[in-house]
């Protein structure tokens, strides 16, 4: 059970435990690695390769050969059954996939399966600009375990940044506070800190407003510091616990 798999699904829910009634505690999207801990008919325990988060998906739609050469630019790229046939499905935003054929302005990367080449980047593609990133989900609605366009949490918006570089980071917030650089001591923020409280992450984008997939609000959104600050303490009773910064 040691081998490394690859999820075939546009995303899996990863569920606390072997019930579609249980907590939803993250996600694995399309092309995503994994190890397979133990399974039964109907459900795997896996392990996350990229941020070592475990939990149990379906058994099933997962390969194990699959050496991915591209992935999605784009809050969910829309499929195509063939080269200007839309569909209603999307591969959400840095879902890893292998380009088999080609056309001039599409790409096929599964059967009757393509995508449009602007929505695509190679594997090994690094968005310094990580604005344009977390921009993407502006308006998405929150959704505690979700890390995709049909919704996500606080914790994941942070680590998609990271999954698109392909730069280790990791899933929960408690993990992020300890993994992060030590507390920076700010009187004036600025673009990129990274404001902690406990269960709850927001990053600046300038020196007056952050964003942050905020529960009280059901979406992505951009929102002032300060003020931002001041209603989570009243509200949540929650003082920031530590202010780190993008790196990577």
């Amino acid at each position: 059970m040691k081998n490394n798999f690859f999820n075939k699904k546009q995303y899996s829910n990863i569920y606390k435990r072997t019930s579609r009634f249980s907590e939803v505690t993250s996600q694995i999207l399309y092309g995503e690695k994994f190890k397979i801990l133990s399974k039964n008919k109907d459900w795997i325990k896996i392990k996350s390769l990229f941020d070592n988060y475990v939990g149990y998906i379906k058994n099933e739609n997962y390969v194990k050969n699959y050496k991915p050469t591209h992935k999605v630019y784009n809050l969910k790229a829309t499929i195509f059954s063939k080269p200007n046939n839309k569909t209603k499905t999307f591969l959400p935003f840095a879902s890893k996939f292998s380009i088999i054929h080609e056309n001039k302005n599409y790409i096929q990367f599964d059967k009757n399966k393509w995508l449009k080449k602007k929505d695509i980047k190679k594997i090994n593609h690094k968005e310094k600009n990580f604005l344009k990133i977390l921009r993407l989900f502006l308006k998405t609605k929150y959704a505690w375990g979700g890390k995709n366009y049909n919704g996500i949490d606080c914790s994941a918006l942070l680590q998609l940044v990271y999954y698109y570089n392909n730069t280790f980071y990791p899933r929960d917030t408690k993990d992020q506070i300890k993994y992060s650089r030590k507390q920076l001591k700010r009187k004036v923020y600025k673009k990129g800190d990274v404001i902690f409280w406990k269960g709850h992450v927001a990053v600046c984008i300038n020196s007056k407003k952050l964003i942050h997939a905020y529960g009280p609000e059901k979406k992505v959104l951009i929102m002032p510091i300060i003020k931002t600050i001041k209603r989570i303490e009243r509200t949540a009773n929650l003082s920031i616990k530590k202010i780190s910064s993008i790196r990577y």
